[in-house]
């Protein structure tokens, strides 16, 4: 009888112990995935964080932007690890129709969803006239490794203000400078 119920409370424990360590695999799958999203396709992992702050000819400067050339901004967006809440210092403000976009980098790989931005200017052949969603373009920009010369879907557009930004990511590193592009909206003043 003695020996039973040992045996019974060694496999109750053996068995809770088996779970324990499953329940903490599968919180690490979860952690790892979700890392694996934040660095995934469509996330901004081969991004280059800094430019040299060349913007396209025909690029109009803001008029009367929310956020001046020169002041400070908190970033309000997560294009990118360490990007959400960092300080800003806007280095350029341009008036453009932004576009969020999807394409498959020319260097092969899986799509990228929902890039945002692509500014019409930095679009092959753009004319005047926005593109609407669904228009397939070829973009003349390299945000990202294999986007120069990529052909895009056009997701969504908005005229808006887009500027260029230098900050230091939350997580530590160097500072960005001339990221592009971020939006007023994804901008605070707190």
């Amino acid at each position: 009888m003695i020996k039973k119920a040992i045996m019974v409370g060694f496999i109750l424990l053996f068995s809770a112990t088996l779970a324990a360590c499953a329940s903490d695999d599968q919180g690490k799958g979860k952690e790892e995935n979700h890392e694996n999203m934040d660095m995934g396709s469509d996330s901004h992992e081969s991004m280059d964080h800094s430019s040299s702050g060349e913007v396209p000819d025909d690029l109009k400067k803001a008029d009367n932007p929310t956020y001046e050339v020169g002041s400070q901004a908190i970033i309000k967006t997560d294009h990118m690890k360490g990007m959400k809440g960092a300080e800003a210092t806007i280095v350029g403000a341009y008036d453009t129709t932004a576009y969020v976009i999807s394409y498959t980098p020319t260097t092969g790989g899986e799509r990228v969803e929902d890039h945002k931005w692509v500014i019409h200017e930095e679009i092959e052949g753009a004319g005047e006239k926005p593109f609407e969603p669904g228009a397939e373009v070829t973009i003349d920009a390299s945000h990202m490794k294999g986007m120069d010369g990529a052909t895009a879907e056009i997701e969504s557009a908005k005229q808006t203000t887009v500027y260029m930004i230098d900050y230091t990511p939350t997580t530590g590193g160097e500072e960005v400078k001339n990221h592009k592009w971020v939006t007023g909206s994804e901008l605070s003043n707190e």
